[in-house]
C-alpha cells in the first residue's frame, strides 16, 4: 500500500511541476464556463430593428414605444417602405424590420434568415411585444428558466465536455508519455504490480476532476447564478461514474497510441468532435438526422448532460434520471473490462 501511495504522490508532483498542465486543467474550465455563461449567448438582446410606417397614429406609435422600451430590441431608424427596410438587412445594418401597414391592416416582419434559430426567436418576441396588450393574447410561463438564460442550458454541457476531456485526454497522455519516453518498462518492473502503476497515475486527474467539478458547480452557483435545484450529493455522486467512464476510455486510449500526437489526435476525434456536436450540447438530438441520433446513443456525454440538466435546473430526484445514470454505469464497466483487458494483455 505504500508503494502504491509513493506512485500516487510521484505522479502528482509530476503534474504540480508541469505549469502548462496546471493552466490547462484549471485555466479552461474558468475560461470556458466564462465564455459560454457570458460571452457564447442565444439569448435575444438588442436586435437592430427597423420601423416601417407611412402614418403613426396612436396604436402604431404605442407598438413602437413597446419596443424601444424592451431589452430585446433596438431601434435603429424608421423608413417609408419595405424595400428600403430590406435594403438595410440586407447591408448588415439591421436585424429585423416591422412594417406597420396603413388603416391596421396588418403588421409585417422581415427578418434576416442567415440564422434560421436566432430568427425564429426573434420573430416571436416581435409579435409578442406589438400585440396590442389590450386584445386577448396567450400567455406563456417558462418553467426552470423564467429568465430564458443560456447559461441554465450551457453549464451542464460545460461539465460534461470538461471532465471528458480532462479525464480521458490527460490520463492518455500521461501514460503514453512514458510509453514515448521508454520509462514505461522500468515502472513496470517495479515491485508493485502493473495495474496498480496504471491506478495510481490515474488517482491524481480523478482528484483534480473532482475539485474541477467543485469549480464549475461554485462558478455556477455565485457567478452564473444558474441554481444547484436537485440534491448536491446526487449531482457529486453522478459526476463521479462520469469520471470513471472518462477514466476508462483514456486508459483505453493510452492503449491504442504510441505517441502524445495520435494520443491527442484520438482524442480530438473519438471526444471532442462527438461530444461538441452529437451529445445535445448544442444542437437538439430530437432534430438531428435518425442515423445521427443512433450515433449518439453511443456518445456517453449525452446520458450525462441530460442527467445534469435534469438535476441541477429542475431539481428531479435520482429515480427521473435512473435511464442515464444506468447507461452511465454499463459504459463505465464496459470501457473499464476492455481497457484492462487489453493492457494485460499487451503487458503478456
Amino acid at each position: 500500500m505504500k508503494q502504491f501511495v509513493s506512485f500516487v504522490i510521484k505522479e502528482a508532483r509530476h503534474i504540480l511541476r508541469d505549469k502548462r498542465t496546471m493552466l490547462i486543467l484549471f485555466g479552461m474550465p474558468i475560461v470556458l464556463m466564462l465564455l459560454f455563461g457570458f460571452a457564447i449567448t442565444n439569448d435575444v438582446k438588442n436586435v437592430r430593428t427597423v420601423i416601417v410606417t407611412s402614418q403613426m397614429d396612436n396604436q402604431t406609435q404605442a407598438a413602437v414605444e413597446r419596443l424601444a422600451a424592451s431589452e430585446y430590441f433596438s431601434i435603429v431608424q424608421t423608413v417609408g417602405t419595405p424595400k428600403d427596410a430590406e435594403q438595410l438587412i440586407r447591408s448588415q445594418k439591421a436585424d429585423l424590420a416591422i412594417t406597420f401597414a396603413p388603416k391596421h391592416q396588418g403588421v409585417q416582419i422581415i427578418v434576416d434568415g442567415s440564422d434560421p434559430n436566432m430568427a425564429q426567436q426573434w420573430t416571436a418576441y416581435a409579435q409578442q411585444v406589438v400585440a396590442n396588450p389590450s386584445s386577448t393574447i396567450i400567455s406563456q410561463k417558462l418553467l426552470y428558466n423564467p429568465r430564458m438564460k443560456s447559461a441554465y442550458n450551457f453549464v451542464p454541457a460545460i461539465m460534461g465536455m470538461l471532465l471528458l476531456l480532462i479525464c480521458a485526454m490527460m490520463t492518455s497522455v500521461s501514460i503514453v508519455r512514458e510509453k514515448e519516453r521508454g520509462t514505461m518498462e522500468v515502472l513496470l518492473v517495479s515491485p508493485i504490480q502493473p495495474l496498480m502503476i496504471i491506478v495510481a497515475k490515474a488517482v491524481p486527474y480523478l482528484l483534480q476532476a473532482f475539485l474541477i467539478l467543485i469549480i464549475i458547480l461554485v462558478m455556477s452557483a455565485t457567478v452564473l447564478d444558474v441554481p444547484l435545484a436537485g440534491g448536491i450529493g446526487w449531482i457529486v455522486l453522478v459526476s463521479l461514474i462520469y469520471i470513471l467512464l472518462a477514466l476508462s476510455l483514456g486508459l483505453l486510449i493510452s492503449n491504442i497510441a504510441q505517441t502524445q500526437f495520435v494520443a491527442l489526435l484520438v482524442s480530438a476525434m473519438v471526444l471532442l468532435l462527438p461530444t461538441v456536436m452529437l451529445s445535445g450540447m448544442l444542437f437538439p438530438i430530437e432534430s438531428m438526422p435518425v442515423v445521427l441520433q443512433w450515433v449518439s446513443a453511443i456518445i456517453p456525454p449525452r446520458y450525462y448532460i441530460d442527467a445534469m440538466r435534469k438535476l441541477m435546473i429542475m431539481g428531479v430526484s435520482i429515480e427521473s434520471v435512473w435511464h442515464d445514470v444506468l447507461v452511465l454505469c454499463l459504459m463505465t464497466a464496459v470501457l473499464l473490462t476492455v481497457a484492462l483487458k487489453k493492457f494485460n494483455t499487451r503487458l503478456s
